[in-house]
């Protein structure tokens, strides 16, 4: 395994731009022609199941790309071999959900307008889910969000599948405090709705074991000068930093972390971290890093080994790393198979009704959704130079 990873420069995309669908052209200056119209109406008359990926292919984020790109092609190919969803074969199209949530708002209109989608899979930050929502739904098109988020998405037409803090954070908290007596945190994300709301659940948590925050603050997104924050840090003296930054922010955090010292005496809780992440901090900087999640590559399932195995004769030996983030995407596709097999049709309601109460087996084993909340197997990891050695299940 290579022990460092290049990364892009701030805001270009981790996706050849030929793999991404061509939507630059601002609505504002389209013309449109009669024909255009008559395109724009013929959602539902094709036989092919159009399915629009909003996946990060740049910005902080986008170094799930890749993984998750390849993880929903995986997914497709393996369905369409079934024959398809309610025997419509799959057609999958990349939009980059990257950059700021009203850019992101545009192509999601051009796309709806011109690709004639059928369903949306979304794996982006919370503050581009919140500007999405209203407008695909608004289409009578479903949305199927897969990442880690804040909790709570009810919206009619959306099913959001990822962890969130009552199940990802709080025993982790709890284990640090028990195990590792940390009763110091201070507290770090990126400044949009996913790191504030976590954060508001992860302070009841910590005081629940008798802890106390010590610091928090909110980063903004696409920042890479961390030197005021871990003199702010050291100046704290936690037991334990819980980090909520995403993707390359992320990255050259905890890079900074390592090699100004911290790591050796400071604990670190990872969020919205997997391999991937891990790879561009490298092992030299990754002690005492913790990490929960319900995936991560060394889980030794049944359904884990045989989706591995998948992948590297998809994509090949030298082919993305498989993390929990991107592999989400292959389990919204997996969850829109059986809820599609479930309410045997692919009209939004009853779809997303069934979507809201269904069983479906992925990459992470089975998974259980009851009243739109997905309940799965979690762990707790400790990195291991560059890969997550699992502590125990929680």
């Amino acid at each position: 395994m290579r022990s460092t990873v290049s990364f892009p420069a701030r805001g270009e995309p981790v996706l050849p731009p030929s793999l991404l669908r061509n939507l630059s052209w601002p609505a504002a200056d389209r013309t449109w022609s009669p024909d255009d119209h008559a395109f724009a109406r013929r959602r539902g008359a094709s036989s092919k199941l159009r399915i629009g990926g909003f996946i990060c292919c740049s910005g902080s984020p986008g170094v799930w790309g890749p993984c998750a790109t390849n993880s929903a092609e995986l997914a497709v190919a393996e369905i369409n071999r079934r024959g398809g969803i309610l025997g419509r074969e799959i057609e999958l199209s990349i939009y980059d959900a990257g950059g700021p949530p009203d850019e992101v708002v545009q192509r999601a209109e051009q796309a709806m307008a011109c690709d004639d989608l059928d369903l949306v899979i979304g794996l982006h930050t919370s503050a581009v889910r919140l500007a999405l929502r209203k407008v695909i739904t608004r289409n009578r098109i479903p949305y199927i969000y897969t990442s880690v988020y804040e909790g709570g998405e009810q919206t009619p037409g959306v099913v959001a599948i990822g962890e969130t803090p009552r199940w990802q954070s709080r025993p982790s908290i709890h284990w640090l405090a028990d195990v590792r007596k940390a009763s110091r945190w201070y507290l770090i994300g990126s400044d949009y709705v996913w790191p504030w709301q976590s954060h508001r659940a992860v302070k009841r948590y910590i005081a629940e074991t008798g802890g106390q925050v010590v610091g928090e603050e909110f980063v903004p997104l696409g920042e890479d000068e961390h030197e005021p924050h871990l003199a702010r840090i050291r100046a704290a003296k936690p037991d334990v930093v819980l980090i909520s930054l995403i993707g390359t922010d992320s990255i050259t955090f905890n890079r900074a972390f390592g090699e100004c010292g911290l790591a050796a005496t400071t604990l670190r809780l990872g969020g919205a971290m997997d391999e991937t992440v891990l790879l561009g901090i490298g092992a030299d900087n990754s002690e005492n890093l913790f990490c929960a999640s319900g995936y991560f590559p060394g889980i030794g399932s049944q359904a884990n080994d045989d989706f591995q195995i998948r992948y590297r004769a998809m994509f090949g030996p030298n082919a993305p790393p498989v993390g929990s983030l991107g592999q989400s995407s292959y389990e919204g596709l997996r969850l829109l198979e059986a809820a599609a097999n479930k309410a045997g049709t692919l009209a939004m309601e009853p779809l997303i009704a069934a979507a809201r109460n269904v069983v479906y087996t992925g990459a992470r084993g089975p998974v259980t959704v009851r009243d739109g909340r997905a309940r799965m197997s979690m762990y707790l990891a400790e990195a291991d130079g560059l890969d997550f050695r699992l502590i125990k299940p929680i």
